[in-house]
């Protein structure tokens, strides 16, 4: 069984690639010229990465099993998705963001769900998710139907999708992935 260093390198993992994610569409927003080949491959690269955290997460002893709840299938989705956009580096901007809109609206839903699970579980701020996941989902949806004439809108799009899917993600892993740090707890969780 997985050990307790696996749900920290999952957390930790997650917290990084939300922030990457921010960061990647703080760049696609403040750099309209930057080739959307270039995006998708850093984007594929990424979410590479995301995928083999969130598998991690999975099979983790996470105290309350939220987070990952719904990521083995997520992460080797997002593994197979990002193999598409790295085999496709001259992807269209709209292909790019149809898939992740896809990716986008789905994990908003999904946390939706994560956000009231914590809610019953007791945690006091799982209020937070729930308008960040709202918001991705929006996001997934109109990135899908992508309402942009321009490339450079298309890509601000995108950008703006991928900062709420970074901040997400990243308000799930620091409020609802609990590491047990002591035996007694490890214990204690093991019998239920």
């Amino acid at each position: 069984m997985p050990s307790i260093p696996s749900v920290k390198a999952a957390k930790y993992g997650t917290v990084i690639i939300s922030l990457l994610l921010c960061a990647v569409g703080a760049i696609a927003i403040a750099i309209p010229a930057l080739s959307i080949s270039i995006i998708g491959v850093i984007l594929g690269i990424l979410l590479i990465a995301f995928g083999a955290f969130k598998l991690l997460g999975y099979f983790s002893r996470d105290l309350y099993r939220l987070a990952f709840q719904f990521d083995l299938a997520f992460g080797i989705m997002l593994i197979a998705l990002s193999i598409i956009v790295l085999a496709r580096p001259t992807v269209r901007a709209q292909f790019l963001c149809v898939l992740t809109g896809v990716v986008v609206l789905a994990d908003g839903l999904l946390k939706v769900q994560t956000a009231l699970d914590a809610r019953r579980f007791g945690l006091r701020h799982w209020w937070v998710i729930v308008p960040l996941a709202l918001l991705a989902g929006a996001a997934g949806i109109i990135l899908v139907v992508h309402p942009a004439d321009s490339a450079e809108g298309l890509q601000a799009l995108l950008g703006i999708a991928l900062m709420i899917e970074g901040l997400l993600n990243l308000s799930v892993a620091l409020l609802a992935v609990k590491v047990v740090t002591n035996r007694r707890m490890e214990a204690d969780s093991e019998g239920e």
